[in-house]
């Protein structure tokens, strides 16, 4: 009797299955004879409005593009805030950069000709894959890292040459001015800034390339020195926005090096550059000091002379001494007024994180929030050894770049520094409003086309989390210890 019953009611369940089959295609006639599910709708993803770069102190990331998504919103949380505040404006941005020395360029120089053009179109170039380098500083002659001191007119020992006649920029022809050339083929708007480290040797008042001091009754000669060298390097095709009357003029210790007093530069800019300048219709720029944080007394001494003032742009800053904050208190006290900041190396006694930190804190973000209007790091490149260099020269000094072969080069703690600028601040980018926040030191800046760009460096020993606030929204970041960071939106 179960049996039965169960079978009965197993036949009304499938007669009642096939009905509801039918009653379904019925109602779906024409269509899909199995409907389709409506689907659960997700959740919206929220959209990219922040790109980030990031270097981090140990080099397991070397500015590399995040792919954070970072999205304005206005959540409150309880993170502190850095502010962007483009209203708020302050100087404009001549470039990002380095020395390109005699000794840089021989060892670009030993790359192929392929390998070159490859490294210059990174450095130089604004494509997905380059860093946009805006501003190189050369020297007028060698610097310590040529591989041997010379200057454009070099004489036998007891000769003179007044009227200039044996100037030569030949022995830069195959170096410094031949990749010039290649880089404003690239960059036809880099600005260069030009500085000597020695006057010809029988210009002084000793006969050494180290030390010793610009004789008086040769200032007239040595200003139509500069004079000869903007016009030449003009002809080559190379127009030279400013230059330093003198490199670290109150270090008479290095080889090739030349002591000028505040007082010498002062009267040789007021009584000889400057008028030779002005004569011979030459607008390039005239920038004082060019030495330490440590006095700020020497520009004040030629800004406070009423005959040279009116011929000096501005002053130029190292970091080997004295605080990056001296160069607020010059521009305070001559805010009419430019301020450069020209050189810092990285050494070869260093370490990658440590350098990572200090540089941008000082040479990038401290610069930049202390009007400067641009920053460069020293020596662009060199070989394994840290060379070239001269005798005496700086033998430390580690480039961007380190070449080790034809085909092969490295990228160095300094590439890195100037490279999270000069990605992405253009040449004529203004300075805008930040706040810094704790450990985290910062700049911004407002682009020609619009965009607003933030440099971030953790200085402390944690991971940071905090919000980057613009026109009343807010996105939030976590930033490792010791880590550098660009935001660009």
């Amino acid at each position: 009797m179960k049996f039965y019953i169960k079978k009965i009611i197993r036949h009304l369940l499938f007669s009642l299955a096939i009905a509801m089959q039918i009653s379904c295609s019925s109602s779906n006639e024409g269509g899909d004879p199995t409907p389709t599910p409506t689907p659960t709708p997700n959740p919206p993803v929220a959209k990219n409005e922040v790109d980030f770069w990031l270097t981090k102190g140990d080099q397991s990331v070397r500015l590399a593009k995040q792919n954070t998504v970072l999205a304005f919103g206005t959540l409150p949380n309880a993170y502190a805030s850095i502010e962007v505040n483009d209203a708020q404006t302050f100087q404009t941005i001549d470039g990002f950069g380095y020395t390109l020395t005699g000794g840089s360029a021989d060892v670009i120089n030993q790359l192929t000709a392929n390998k070159k053009k490859e490294l210059l179109q990174e450095l130089f170039g604004t494509s997905t894959t380059s860093i946009g380098v805006s501003y190189i500083r050369i020297s007028i002659g060698a610097s310590d890292l040529n591989a041997a001191p010379f200057t454009y007119n070099d004489l036998p020992a007891g000769d003179t040459d007044l009227t200039l006649s044996k100037f030569s920029l030949a022995p830069d022809k195959n170096g410094v001015i031949a990749i010039l050339k290649e880089i404003l083929a690239i960059n036809p708007n880099i600005k260069v800034l030009a500085t000597p480290w020695s006057a010809p040797l029988w210009m002084k008042d000793k006969a050494s390339f180290v030390g010793g001091s610009l004789q008086t009754k040769y200032y007239g000669v040595y200003a139509n020195y500069f004079v000869k060298y903007i016009q030449l390097m003009k002809a080559e095709g190379i127009t030279i926005d400013a230059i330093t009357p003198q490199n670290e003029p109150l270090h008479g210790g290095n080889n090739p090096s030349m002591v000028m007093t505040a007082l010498e530069q002062a009267n040789f800019i007021k009584n000889n550059l400057g008028p030779a300048f002005k004569t011979a219709g030459i607008t390039t720029k005239i920038i004082a000091y060019d030495h330490n944080c440590d006095n700020i007394q020497y520009a004040t001494t030629i800004f406070s002379d009423a005959a040279a003032s009116p011929f000096v742009d501005g002053s130029a800053y190292h970091l080997y001494g004295g605080d990056i904050s001296a160069l607020s208190s010059i521009y305070n006290a001559y805010p009419t007024k430019n301020v450069y900041f020209t050189e810092q190396y990285t050494s070869s006694e260093g370490n990658f994180g440590g350098d990572l930190k200090w540089h941008v804190k000082n040479v990038i973000i401290g610069s930049m929030r202390n009007w400067s209007k641009n920053a460069l790091e020293w020596n662009l490149a060199n070989d394994g050894a840290f060379g070239p260099h001269t005798n005496g020269g700086c033998s430390t000094c580690k480039g961007a770049l380190t070449i080790n072969s034809s085909e092969s080069f490295d990228r160095n703690v300094a590439y890195y520094i100037i490279a999270h600028a000069s990605k992405f601040i253009p040449a004529g980018s203004v300075r805008i409003g930040s706040n810094v926040v704790g450990n985290l030191n910062n700049v911004a800046f407002k682009t020609p086309a619009g965009k607003k760009v933030l440099i971030v460096e953790n200085d402390g020993n944690s991971n940071e989390i905090f919000n980057i606030k613009n026109n009343g929204k807010w996105v939030t970041i976590t930033l490792d210890a010791g880590a550098v960071a660009t935001f660009v939106w």
